[in-house]
């Protein structure tokens, strides 16, 4: 899908910085709607659902994570947070709550814009026709349970393996420690992060060309991990 086809909604209380992801934005193709409240931009929502939104947390009235919320029991469309707080426990919280990724102030409209590309493919993405994934030079054919790299069959322990496809299945997205814990080990564990840290290093041992510089399964520091499908 083109920019010039999506609509982008914006919900930013500074005009000037409303201003600037218009004016960046519109550069790029595409089309712009934009809000300075929470309940402004959850009215534009309803009236025109967007393609990809633009989420600041530090709204007057309704908070954006509130806005997050709400938002999140209807709409599917991709949510990129830009906000000034760059607390770990505000990120883990936004993204919980729905968020698909999580952009601090200030920041470079080139990441931005690449953010909101890797977003809108991962929502736009069809279902599969086949049961095989391929990540570089990494293989997954999800109907045999067989992992493959450079065409050599690797092993991995079931655990590794839930936890592979689980972030096949939300590649690109920033995923929780939280999120990924619970849905590999279930909610008993869903505070043990040294359990991810360990079976992480594991599957980069396994995949990655070069473990301590990887390119698929990339950290993203004191929020979780992302797949990066090349």
């Amino acid at each position: 899908m083109q920019p010039a086809s999506l609509l982008v909604l914006i919900i930013e209380d500074e005009q000037p910085i409303r201003r600037f992801l218009r004016v960046s934005l519109a550069a790029e193709g595409y089309r712009v709607a934009e809000a300075g409240t929470g309940e402004e931009g959850l009215r534009l929502a309803a009236q025109q659902p967007p393609d990809l939104v633009i989420l600041d947390l530090g709204l007057p009235g309704i908070d954006g994570q509130e806005v997050l919320r709400r938002l999140r029991e209807w709409l599917s469309a991709p949510i990129v947070v830009l906000s000034a707080r760059d607390q770990e426990k505000q990120k883990v919280e936004a993204l919980d709550a729905g968020a698909d990724d999580y952009v601090t102030k200030p920041f470079g409209v080139g990441e931005l814009l690449a953010r909101m590309r890797t977003s809108l493919r991962h929502a736009n993405r069809p279902a599969a026709d086949s049961t095989v994934v391929s990540i570089g030079d990494v293989r997954v054919d999800l109907a045999a349970r067989l992992v493959f790299r450079a065409n050599q069959e690797v092993h991995l322990t079931p655990l590794e393996y839930k936890l592979l496809v689980t972030l096949l299945k939300h590649s690109g997205k920033v995923l929780t420690h939280r999120f990924l814990l619970r849905e590999v080990w279930g909610p008993q564990d869903s505070q043990e992060t040294h359990y991810l840290r360990v079976f992480i290093a594991s599957l980069r041992r396994k995949l990655e060309a070069e473990p301590a510089r990887p390119r698929y399964i990339l950290t993203e520091p004191g929020v979780g991990y992302r797949l990066v499908a090349e």
